[in-house]
């Protein structure tokens, strides 16, 4: 998996206002301070069902099937989206080790920090063996010895894709006799087929993105910074219910930037915005972009903004099921080749992959990417984002996501009808 934008972003900036990249949280500013087009959002997350536990069984129960299948003896899982996908246990990842295992069949186990006990059997629903360590002790020793009881020390035993090197490199110490793989096959297996709960929560985060998008650009003003954008955004987001908010923004040329320029940028008359955000809600994520003008567009601008439009619908028409990921990619990369970018990656063009998974993690498994020859199934859900970045001009993207169906694919919102019209 590679770097989100988010992470992305992180990686280069601190606080808010410093030089970097437009992505900025919401400060829980003052809304009466808001522009009027945001300060009358309300939430909209009445009625939403979060996952169930029974739904939470059965995604174990998929897991231990697809374990069966692989030879796979047990799976070791630190905090993260996996931990809460399979038990809706979040916690936060520290030098202390916080591990669950999930066998091939039976209840998963835990260890835990001794001093953390009590928290965690609050949060704590599935499975009630939790072995505790104290300071001076080995969690990998405790790890080690669930897979022996387990019976899973002689066998295969997978790691889930963001356990730490010192965890495993601990876990091999510990039981020198374990064959460790990548879970990912397992994990993954799971986690790339939606249900129709997880479809529901992902579209209502889509319809709050979409409300929040069009508050946002009813603030654009001449002399604005990417900045002033990016916090309309968050805070739209915000208002509307979601959380966890994001926004990338680029102006003018810096909007060939794919994930944003560190440059100070002031909106002016003519200038392209690339607004790409999103929000998650009860975790699962949005992510949207929208690419207008501040003003009248120019006929270069309108003719790249058509010819990613027609990218995009490529992708779209190509993203069939039983269809190869990667045929997804070509099928956009044609469309903008044949009009004079690239070849390939190169620049002016399509830089990067056409789209990515998403769902718990804004970039999941798997990928509209070159070489990828995955089969797309009922479930999986994708961003459909081929963009034409034109160093020293401007650049172009379109995003919206996509989920497969036996019927076809369908997105989550509605696409751009033109470059002046963000929305249908």
């Amino acid at each position: 998996m590679d770097m989100t934008r988010r992470e992305f972003a992180t990686a280069f900036t601190g606080a808010v206002g410093a030089a970097g990249l437009g992505w900025v949280p919401f400060p829980g500013a003052d809304p009466c301070q808001l522009p009027a087009s945001i300060q009358s959002l309300t939430p909209k997350t009445a009625g939403i069902t979060p996952i169930t536990d029974e739904e939470r069984r059965a995604r174990i129960a998929r897991a231990q099937r697809l374990m069966g299948e692989q030879g796979i003896g047990a799976v070791v899982i630190e905090p993260g989206s996996s931990m809460t996908y399979y038990t809706a246990v979040s916690w936060s990842q520290s030098e202390r080790t916080f591990a669950m295992v999930i066998p091939a069949s039976g209840a998963p186990a835990w260890v835990c920090p001794a001093f953390e006990e009590a928290r965690a059997r609050e949060l704590i629903r599935f499975g009630d063996d939790i072995r505790v360590w104290q300071e001076e002790e080995s969690p990998s020793a405790l790890i080690a010895a669930i897979l022996k009881d387990q019976d899973a020390a002689k066998g295969k035993v997978g790691l889930e894709e963001q356990v730490r090197f010192y965890v495993m490199d601990g876990l091999r110490q510990a039981a020198p006799g374990v064959g460790l793989v990548s879970a990912t096959s397992v994990t993954a297996g799971c986690r790339m087929l939606k249900s129709s709960a997880e479809l529901a929560l992902m579209q209502r985060a889509t319809d709050i993105t979409v409300l929040a998008i069009k508050a946002t650009f009813a603030t654009l003003k001449a002399g604005m910074t990417q900045y002033d954008l990016s916090r309309n955004a968050t805070a739209a987001l915000t208002r509307l219910g979601g959380s966890d908010p994001w926004a990338l923004v680029g102006f003018g040329e810096y909007s060939a930037f794919p994930h944003g320029s560190m440059q100070p940028q002031r909106l002016r008359q003519g200038d392209i915005v690339l607004l790409d955000t999103g929000c998650a809600l009860e975790g699962y994520q949005s992510d949207m972009t929208r690419t207008t003008v501040f003003g009248r567009p120019t006929r270069r601008q309108t003719e790249v903004w058509n010819l990613e439009r027609r990218a995009q619908d490529a992708a779209f028409a190509a993203a069939q099921v039983g269809t190869p990921c990667e045929a997804v990619d070509a099928a956009a990369r044609k469309v903008i080749t044949d009009a004079g970018f690239g070849p390939d990656y190169r620049l002016p063009g399509l830089p990067h992959r056409t789209g990515h998974g998403i769902g718990l993690d804004g970039h999941e498994w798997t990928n509209f990417v070159r070489g990828n020859t995955t089969p797309i199934a009922p479930g999986m859900c994708f961003s459909d984002e081929p963009m034409i970045a034109i160093y020293g001009e401007f650049g172009i993207r379109l995003e919206d996501c996509l989920y497969a169906t036996e019927q076809g694919p369908r997105f989550f919102s509605a696409q751009s009808p033109a470059i002046d019209q963000p929305f249908a």
